[in-house]
């Protein structure tokens, strides 16, 4: 097995030098850096992770906490946290509490007591009073991701704001019948995101002089097959008359999109459909959403750790862009020959950044 020493006499620098450069911790400069690693990997070199973790009082791993698995969301956050970790010589411990409270406790007291972690990230969890005592007691950086946590530093995008975007998207189309699809009780938890992006709608709505219909409004499971169904229901329903619908992810509205085509409607001509999420099936489907850029939510999350292991303090919340993204799956309401045109459909069709 070769050894650090060997490493550094090979590219002539010292072993504190390699180890410097390998782990991606202390100053370095590029050029050394990069003839570091590459001696490394020319002599097959492999940091011992049990050497580092004795040298330095961590085990270069950070916790995740999610509460799905399945969920694009989630697993495309959970990829940018990775990225950026991996970067930086970190590894990852998964736990999933899968909605079951019995295992969210077991993970906060039993797993992460263990100190096999550095830091922890949660993701899309509101962690309460007892949780977020348990971490602060282990003494090592933490960070949500999806809203306000108290006592801890938090990352989110603003969803009431988001979901205002998307709606006042459809109203400077012209349309004045624009259904919701949101989720179900099993997604309002936490950080009650679906909540508050049906709040960001009736607000939209309610500020153009627009009275929110509750008949208009389907919970779905932020899944395709969800919003398939929950279209169906707005959209063959008596009295659901639609124009628009505002799904609460973009899933949701890939799955509208199928049940208006099943319907015999032409999107955007019949029915116009906008998402949230910055879906990677959305430009195949050609869908108008808004971008919340999970990826890079995943990977500021990282930074917050790293930032925090390494001493510098980190401010108590970060609020996160977004962007509307117009494509095709959304147009202004045909005009009779007697109405005035509008320009607030062009205006809606600017890209917006908070």
């Amino acid at each position: 097995m070769v050894s650090i020493e060997e490493v550094a006499r090979a590219a002539e620098v010292s072993a504190a030098t390699v180890s410097r450069a390998l782990s991606g911790r202390g100053h370095v400069s590029a050029a050394t850096r990069r003839r570091v690693e590459a001696v490394a990997q020319e002599l097959g070199y492999v940091p011992s992770s049990a050497a580092s973790s004795l040298a330095s009082g961590r085990t270069r791993n950070v916790g995740v906490i999610v509460p799905f698995l399945d969920r694009w969301y989630f697993g495309t956050v959970l990829g940018g946290i990775s990225e950026a970790l991996m970067e930086h010589g970190y590894d990852i411990t998964l736990y999933n509490v899968a909605s079951v409270e019995a295992t969210r406790q077991r993970i906060f007291d039993s797993f992460i007591h263990r100190r096999r972690v550095d830091g922890v990230v949660a993701v899309g969890m509101e962690l309460d009073e007892v949780e977020t005592a348990t971490l602060a007691g282990l003494g090592i950086p933490v960070v949500a991701i999806g809203g306000p946590a108290r006592g801890l530093p938090w990352i989110a995008i603003d969803d009431v704001a988001v979901a205002r975007l998307a709606t006042e998207h459809l109203i400077a189309l012209g349309h004045r019948r624009i259904g919701h699809i949101g989720g179900d009780p099993l997604f309002d938890l936490d950080f009650h995101v679906p909540t508050r992006r049906r709040l960001g709608y009736e607000e939209a709505l309610a500020d153009a002089g627009i009275q929110p219909d509750a008949k208009l409004v389907e919970p779905g499971n932020f899944t395709i097959e969800g919003g398939y169904v929950a279209a169906k229901q707005l959209l063959g329903g008596p009295g659901r008359s639609v124009t628009a619908i505002f799904a609460g992810s973009d899933e949701m509205a890939i799955g509208a999109i199928l049940a208006a085509r099943d319907l015999g409607l032409r999107v955007p001509q019949d029915l116009s459909i906008i998402g949230i999420d910055g879906h990677d099936l959305g430009p195949f489907f050609g869908l108008t959403t808004v971008d919340q850029f999970p990826a890079a939510q995943g990977r500021s999350a990282a930074r917050v750790i790293l930032a925090d292991l390494d001493g510098d303090a980190t401010a108590p919340g970060q609020a996160l862009p977004y962007e509307l993204l117009v494509r095709s799956t959304t147009m202004a309401v045909p005009r009779t020959p007697a109405e005035p045109a509008d320009d607030r459909g062009e205006r809606g069709r600017q890209a917006h950044r908070a």
